[in-house]
């Protein structure tokens, strides 16, 4: 009863509150949004002045340089490549398929094998554990890609959250940019369950 009471005073309170103007209760009033000015008219170009070939927010090449027609367009240079479920390149797959046979350094012809270890990382609150295959990754990656710039070479030294990875820090590096899209494909990361998990694929 008493709990019932404290609480009905303090929600009536509050509304007269809101109702009086009570600058101290100003936070829980809606926001006022200030209309938008109608965008700026750009400046007249003079008489002769050409539009830019290159609008950057739509392209990152530029249009005026002569060399731009050799360059090979993106659908040409991908076509034939195995995709993933989103429709980007599988960039692991076309490389076991032989799609693709990246040189293993940029000067000479040295080679080195790949690293075939498994890294499980536990600390991933009620999702799946995180298998991170050094395999895949080092088939075409060197050690010096990640470590020590990126990931220290000492299991449990890094905090990965995944608004870290959405930032394009420690695995966003890549993933999410070149490499698979992380938040569309959470089980190809997150694939062992933990004990008592089901997984849902």
């Amino acid at each position: 009863m008493n709990f019932t009471v404290n609480r009905s005073t303090t929600l009536l309170a509050l509304v007269f509150a809101l109702l009086a103007g009570d600058p101290a209760a100003a936070f829980l009033r809606p926001a006022q949004i200030p209309e938008s000015e109608p965008a700026a008219e750009p400046a007249p170009k003079p008489a002769g002045a050409q539009r830019p070939i290159v609008e950057p927010q739509f392209d990152s090449y530029d249009r005026a340089n002569p060399d731009y027609e050799r360059l090979q367009r993106p659908d040409e240079a991908l076509q034939g490549f195995p995709l993933d479920e989103n429709g980007k390149v599988d960039w692991a797959r076309a490389l076991r398929d032989g799609v693709i046979t990246p040189r293993e350094v940029l000067q000479g012809n040295e080679t080195y094998l790949p690293l075939d270890l498994d890294i499980v990382m536990r600390n991933t609150k009620g999702m799946p554990y995180v298998r991170f295959p050094h395999k895949t990754h080092t088939e075409w990656l060197a050690c010096s890609n990640c470590h020590p710039a990126i990931f220290a070479q000492k299991a449990g030294t890094a905090r990965i959250r995944m608004e870290d990875i959405f930032r394009g820090e420690f695995c966003g590096k890549c993933h999410d940019r070149v490499a698979f899209i992380t938040h569309r494909a959470c089980f190809r990361c997150h694939s062992v369950a933990q004990p008592g998990q089901h997984m849902p694929y």
